[in-house]
């Protein structure tokens, strides 16, 4: 989520012993516009150094990890004067230049006074690849596409972003406000978090002039696919990338390899899938094989479920056109549990600090779309793409586990039924 990140910078800033930050996110997600808009309001100055198609600037790292000598010879390359606490130092594109990468542990131990951060679109890629990675050297960050409050303050509606991250979701104004939040969610679902597509919606409300702009990042995407993933992988990466819609549509929404192709294997597309996670393009969900306590160690690694990085850019690549989306209430029925699913999986990676994993009953008779565990609890939440209020699934797992708290997450109001409650789709967050 941007503005808990932009906090969560500011902490890092006035943290007296902090490391070297890496700040992870998928390409387009906003990492370099937040952390220029964090050196220019929070530093005296700032020095922005790209990698990407940038040997001379690399080269300074090549011949070792003095750190003294590198501040030095960057001062005198850009003309600018580092100086601590009051320079913020920013490497970009960093998975161009292994060696920025492995520099920061060095940092950490020679010149923890120097504000130092490192962002790059497929870092998590690079260290799969081999980048010698800083463990324990450097504080970590995760950006994420725009939550739907975001969405909202975007377009001018501060007040009503403001009740939603509130998390609170027994305040009156949750439920009398309801029918004035579901036009907005469902133009989320259509526009999605991208900070370049919530940009041209604000100026243009031009639905189709958003979907050019989505369909161009998926372009960008795709061109990442073939530059940098081995090219023995290139093809099943591909393949899994254009079976999610169709995963996804399915009313079993676990991730089948034989819809990919007909024989598929697991250990045919592990390496892919796992490219696709490092990249920040997918989230992969896992089934538990029991909802307890801790849920982790009851993962089924063999069965998950896999989402988009953005619900937006899902919908482009589902050719999903406006009219379905935006009135999606009759124009189309599978798809639109995709589409909840989907936005649910991004508020709870977005706004919370919780890792949703789902659950199958015995043969598959009953699964739950999400499971959280809060503090010593397994909270099951199922999604509801409308208002239909029949939680069968939930009513079946509830009856048999007893949780402490059980949720529907739907477009009704928000209503407390003793064995469950509803929170409304537009205000999940505050689960």
């Amino acid at each position: 989520m941007q503005r808990n990140c932009i906090k969560n910078l500011v902490e890092w800033k006035e943290n007296p012993d902090r490391k070297p930050l890496i700040l992870w996110g998928a390409r387009q997600v906003g990492k370099t516009w937040l952390l220029k808009e964090f050196g220019t309001t929070c530093f005296q100055n700032m020095l922005y150094i790209s990698f990407y198609n940038n040997k001379k600037d690399a080269e300074v790292f090549e011949k070792d990890y003095d750190t003294k000598r590198i501040i030095s010879t960057l001062e005198i390359m850009h003309h600018v004067k580092i100086e601590p606490q009051k320079t913020l130092i920013v490497f970009d594109e960093v998975q161009s230049a292994p060696k920025v990468v492995e520099s920061l542990k060095y940092f950490c131990e020679e010149a923890r006074e120097y504000a130092v951060v490192a962002a790059g679109s497929l870092l998590g890629v690079s260290i799969h690849s081999g980048i010698s990675f800083p463990v324990g050297k450097v504080n970590e960050l995760r950006l994420y596409p725009m939550s739907f409050s975001e969405f909202l303050r975007a377009l001018g509606e501060e007040k009503a972003a403001a009740l939603i991250e509130e998390k609170n979701p027994k305040n009156p104004l949750i439920s009398d406000l309801n029918e004035l939040f579901i036009p907005f969610l469902r133009d989320y679902y259509f526009v999605g978090g991208m900070p370049e597509a919530v940009l041209t919606f604000v100026q243009t409300h031009d639905y189709d002039k958003v979907r050019a702009v989505q369909n161009e990042i998926i372009s960008q995407y795709e061109g990442d696919f073939g530059k940098h993933a081995d090219t023995k992988e290139l093809p099943r990466i591909r393949m899994v990338w254009n079976s999610l819609p169709m995963q996804l549509a399915k009313e079993n929404k676990k991730f089948f390899f034989g819809q990919i192709k007909s024989g598929a294997r697991m250990k045919d597309f592990e390496i892919a899938i796992q490219w696709l996670c490092d990249a920040g393009l997918v989230h992969k969900v896992h089934k538990v094989s029991k909802p307890a306590i801790p849920l982790k160690s009851y993962i089924s690694f063999s069965d998950f479920k896999i989402y988009l990085n953005d619900i937006g850019l899902l919908g482009a690549l589902s050719e999903l056109d406006k009219e379905s989306v935006i009135n999606g209430n009759n124009i189309f029925v599978e798809f639109k549990g995709a589409l909840a699913e989907q936005y649910v999986l991004q508020e709870i990676k977005a706004t919370t600090a919780y890792t949703p994993y789902f659950y199958s009953g015995e043969k598959s008779t009953y699964e739950m779309d999400f499971l959280i565990q809060k503090g010593s609890a397994i909270v099951p939440i199922e999604v509801k793409a409308e208002e239909n209020l029949k939680a069968k699934s939930l009513k079946v797992y509830c009856e048999k586990f007893a949780p402490e708290y059980a949720v529907r997450t739907s477009m009704s109001k928000y209503r407390n039924q003793d064995w469950m409650i509803n929170i409304p789709l537009w205000a999940v967050s505050g689960i």
